[in-house]
């Protein structure tokens, strides 16, 4: 009996012990997997930081600011609706890439016969130009705030340095990804730095954002033009395409992985999006609508555009605030121009198949993209590109 007594308690103690290994092993295999899980998604971000940039272009911007100047936080909804909408088809896009191995210009030169499958080039090449149009021309502007320099000047020096940061693509994609990435993060600072000083009433943003409404004089105009802002064909080729730099399993748990995981990616990027472009019209609505507004200030709000925007923060940020607003625009060209050339390169080999360096594509795509920006800056200055912008934004290439 004694011994039972002394045997019982460390047989007891052994066993709390061995179960307590047990627990400790499948918790630290359980954080090992979530870690391995973080690294597998990490190592799928960047495509979506890419794409989100063609929904905070110059040409967005722009829409933003004058439907914000006319209609306050009342047309918010659109941007939500059209942003839900691109996350679907993007990821769609996504999937396509993953799933077949190739992208989307790829398969339609293969699906599509002679006839369909040039048309389709060309519509597709409209529609990078169109896009790219407000891209250059704002970055153009940007240049021009800061430096004092001719817009048509800041469109040949916004094609150049495209071709330069393209060159990064040497280096690997990941390298440009990290690059337009922080772009993106620059322009969310500015933006939403901008937010905090004007504070706009949140009641009503977040009304805007979900209550439809369609009242006030061409409400309905500054709602298309919003949603055609958003439209951008050329992201679905680009997506498709920026996959394909993953290494994803060819199982079908490692292409469903990757399918998640670019959704996710997407999900987020496009958020951030969101916030940004809430943040364009928030500030713009608060200024404009502001009672103490001066006679001169009023007279542009009635007439917005990239290049008279900076007055918006001037009774915060005085002096400095062109800069904070030129930086945020800049940032918003330089990307999204990147972005359109490294869409029209894809464009251009998967329909055409033509055999050339990378450098001549990108300088062939980008002389094409920059062509009528040029042209018209020269003629009509800046007042003729700013115009060319809200023309560019619903252009009917794009819808």
């Amino acid at each position: 009996m004694e011994m039972g007594r002394d045997i019982t308690p460390g047989r007891l103690s052994n066993r709390v012990a061995f179960e307590t290994d047990i627990k400790n092993e499948n918790n630290n295999d359980q954080s090992q997997c979530e870690e391995a899980r973080w690294r597998k998604f990490l190592a799928y971000v960047g495509p979506g930081f890419l794409v989100s940039l063609a929904y905070l272009d110059p040409g967005n911007l722009e829409t933003d600011l004058q439907a914000g100047a006319n209609h306050r936080y009342e047309l918010l909804w659109v941007i939500l609706v059209g942003l839900v909408f691109a996350l679907i088809i993007q990821s769609l896009a996504a999937n396509l890439g993953v799933t077949t191995g190739r992208h989307l210009a790829e398969l339609c030169k293969a699906e599509y016969p002679w006839m369909v499958k040039i048309c389709l080039w060309l519509l597709a090449e409209m529609a990078v130009i169109s896009a790219d149009i407000p891209e250059v021309i704002g970055t153009a502007f940007a240049l021009n705030i800061l430096f004092r320099i001719p817009v048509w000047t800041g469109v040949l020096i916004t094609g150049l340095s495209t071709l330069v940061l393209l060159g990064l693509q040497r280096y690997g994609v990941r390298k440009l990804e990290l690059l337009v990435s922080s772009l993106v993060f620059v322009m969310a600072a500015c933006y939403f730095g901008e937010m905090s000083y004007v504070k706009p009433p949140a009641g009503e943003v977040l009304k805007g954002l979900f209550i439809p409404k369609l009242k006030g004089k061409n409400a309905t105009g500054d709602a298309i033009a919003l949603m055609g802002a958003l439209v951008m064909p050329h992201n679905l080729f680009l997506h498709s395409a920026l996959v394909l730099s993953r290494k994803t399993p060819p199982s079908k748990r490692g292409i469903n992985d990757a399918c998640r995981y670019f959704l996710m990616e997407s999900g987020f990027a496009l958020f951030v999006a969101l916030l940004i472009n809430i943040a364009v019209v928030s500030v713009s609505g608060t200024v404009c609508s502001d009672k103490n507004l001066s006679q001169d200030d009023a007279d542009k709000c009635s007439n917005l555009t990239l290049n008279s925007a900076s007055f918006l923060l001037k009774n915060v940020l005085g002096k400095s605030s062109s800069i904070v607003y030129a930086i945020a625009l800049l940032a918003s060209g330089q990307s999204s121009t990147i972005t359109g050339t490294y869409a029209g390169q894809y464009i251009m080999q998967g329909f055409l198949d033509i055999k050339m360096r990378k450098w001549l594509r990108n300088l062939m795509t980008r002389c094409i993209a920059i062509t009528p920006s040029l042209i018209v800056s020269i003629i009509g200055g800046s007042s003729g590109a700013g115009r060319l912008i809200i023309i560019a934004s619903v252009n009917i290439f794009k819808c």
